[in-house]
């Protein structure tokens, strides 16, 4: 088991910064760069005999590769995808052919090989200079290319013989790509999971770790088209973006605004969403909580406009339960929010609800269990502020570093 996760897109330059940042922690007898050295070297060795050499090999297979090479030529090849360089690209093949078949990165992954790492990318001349030297990844990089919203790529990958497979609009589901599933239903695909459940891929539109409000809007959309029923329910209206059915809600409910929502009505079991609240992945809790803080978990930030603007209380607390765990505002969900996201509108959130009066020192108790994550145990926080609650959480990839700038200003 590898130590350390290598990035997407690795940099050669800073790996051989690390390395040598390694040696030196190494030399100076740092308890755990030595422990390092003696888990991932092949020879016990004397930490003040250490070379550079050695501390790159054990950086690699601290990485999961076998080598420092191996690592440099993964380098070189995701560099080369990513500048959309077809002769480097066709020059390594020439020179290390086994890396066609190789990942990309050297390591299992989800992008896969060069031409599936390439297929993510939109990189259409590097796929079909790979597909004419032989890489047989042609299903594999069809669906990333779905994933991703690569149209043109994931056709050029059709044309050249992709067909979807089983269970293939998962992919876009995951990542909230409407061009993506729209594409594979096009192509033949069925709107269901590889064992034929047709309540899977929403039950993951709604769960996912990613926060694309617009591609959530049109998947589910093209849920409803594909006659999946939808609950006609206020939260349903903010999960598909759609003003007009809140405005209906609105009007039908004037006490919308202050209701407070269960985890069952967030996440329906009726559309195969889990019981287990940590399987829907967000940050913040959100069981017992209002419209507002959904719209920041979902990154809503017009209907979270729209909300303050027809008064929604900025400093609405969601429901405390048993066990005294609940009370925060909507400001929580700035401060810790799925760290997966582009372009996240946490800050913009934050911002709108302090111009509206959010108070920074209201004060609850939170408990949290993250998933998918090396800490998947339960942490409480007893009586803190959303300052507090960014600095004391425990996997600081989930606190918005501009929100606890912006409310430490306001502090």
């Amino acid at each position: 088991m590898s130590l350390r996760q290598l990035p997407v897109r690795p940099n050669l330059e800073q790996l051989k910064h690390q390395a040598k940042d390694l040696l030196d922690a190494v030399q100076r007898d740092d308890a755990a760069a030595v422990a390092e050295l003696q888990a991932h070297h092949p020879q016990r060795i004397d930490p003040q005999e250490a070379k550079l050499a050695d501390a790159q090999l054990v950086l690699a297979r601290s990485y999961g590769l076998p080598s420092w090479l191996r690592l440099a030529l993964a380098c070189r090849m995701v560099d080369a995808i990513w500048r959309d360089d077809a002769e480097a690209v066709h020059e390594l093949i020439r020179e290390h052919p086994e890396l066609l078949q190789e990942d990309a990165r050297g390591v299992k992954g989800n992008w896969g090989p060069p031409m599936s790492y390439a297929a993510n990318l939109g990189r259409n001349r590097i796929v079909a200079l790979l597909r004419g030297l032989g890489a047989t990844d042609i299903h594999f990089a069809f669906n990333r290319a779905c994933l991703q919203g690569q149209i043109d790529t994931a056709r050029q990958l059709h044309a050249l013989g992709a067909r979807p497979e089983p269970g293939a609009v998962m992919g876009p589901c995951e990542t909230q790509n409407g061009p993506g599933l729209a594409l594979l239903l096009e192509l033949g695909a069925t709107f269901a999971d590889a064992d034929g459940d047709r309540r899977a891929p929403v039950a993951l539109i709604l769960e996912t770790y990613c926060r694309n409000p617009d591609g959530k809007h049109a998947c589910l959309q093209i849920a409803a088209a594909q006659g999946i029923e939808l609950p006609d329910t206020p939260v349903m209206a903010v999960h598909r973006g759609r003003l007009d059915l809140l405005e209906a809600h609105l009007r039908r409910d004037p006490q919308l605004l202050k209701r407070t929502f269960s985890h069952q009505e967030i996440y329906p079991p009726a559309l195969g969403c889990h019981e287990d609240e940590s399987l829907a992945l967000h940050g913040t809790p959100l069981a017992g909580s209002t419209l507002l803080h959904l719209c920041v978990d979902f990154d809503e930030l017009e209907i979270a406009r729209w909300l303050v603007k027809r008064g929604a209380d900025v400093n609405a607390r969601a429901a405390i339960d048993a066990a005294g765990f609940g009370g925060h505002t909507p400001l929580f969900g700035c401060v810790v929010s799925q760290p997966y996201r582009v372009g996240r509108k946490s800050d913009a959130i934050a911002q709108l609800l302090l111009d509206h009066g959010a108070d920074p020192k209201i004060r609850a108790s939170l408990k949290k269990r993250l998933r998918f994550v090396a800490d998947e145990t339960p942490h409480e926080y007893r009586d803190v502020t959303p300052l507090d609650w960014g600095r004391q959480f425990h996997d600081q990839d989930w606190v918005s570093k501009p929100v606890m700038q912006l409310l430490a200003e306001r502090a």
